[in-house]
């Protein structure tokens, strides 16, 4: 099972129950199945846990796919880590289910990485994402008055604007929120952020 905990970002931007993980996983183990998490845009602290998996009790999946937080934002990198029941199962028969691309560990990447790890960890990181969901929310619940809204949520530093029909002109609405110093991404029928908490 692949799934992004707690928050789908391309599925829609929706919010969905720590519950619904946590019965996942129960599943997944039933049936010995691997729970595979997409923390892609969720993971370091994005949705107020350090990995949206948190949200979820005793929630820990088999394979964890991180990225984008993962340097900062100054490097692209990405990292899968597994259990140790998966490492081992790659490996046997001289690890033909090994796979390395060409720039895998990248020094400077790797060393931007750490660095950027070590900071979001020394930093009050949690406080800092609880004071943008509250701004977020302070801000975004008043667009909820407008007829053309259908849904606004939040959850740690995601802001989402749900419209009941899709952006007719991204272009203009970009236009218009860039003429403000905004930056957001319409997508469909969202207007979403994700903001720097850091």
């Amino acid at each position: 099972v692949i799934l992004e905990p707690i928050v789908q970002g391309a599925g829609g931007m929706k919010f969905y129950s720590p519950w619904y993980l946590e019965q996942v996983r129960i599943l997944c183990d039933e049936f010995d199945v691997l729970l595979i998490c997409d923390e892609i845009a969720t993971g370091f602290g994005r949705t107020g846990e350090l990995f949206a998996c948190n949200h979820g009790n005793g929630v820990t999946p088999d394979i964890l796919c991180l990225g984008k937080a993962l340097t900062g934002g100054y490097m692209t990198m990405g990292a899968t880590i597994t259990t140790q029941k998966v490492s081992e199962g790659i490996s046997l028969n001289n690890g033909v289910f090994m796979h390395g691309p060409t720039f895998m560990g990248n020094p400077l990447a790797s060393s931007v990485a750490y660095a950027s790890v070590n900071l979001l960890l020394d930093s009050p990181w949690k406080t800092r994402v609880e004071q943008t969901e509250q701004a977020l929310s302070h801000g975004l619940d008043k667009l909820s008055k407008y007829s053309v809204v259908q849904n606004v949520r939040t959850l740690g530093a995601i802001g989402v604007c749900e419209l009941k029909d899709p952006v007719p002109d991204m272009t203009l609405v970009q236009d218009v929120l860039l003429s403000h110093g905004v930056w957001l991404r319409p997508f469909g029928k969202l207007i979403y952020t994700m903001p720097p908490f850091n």
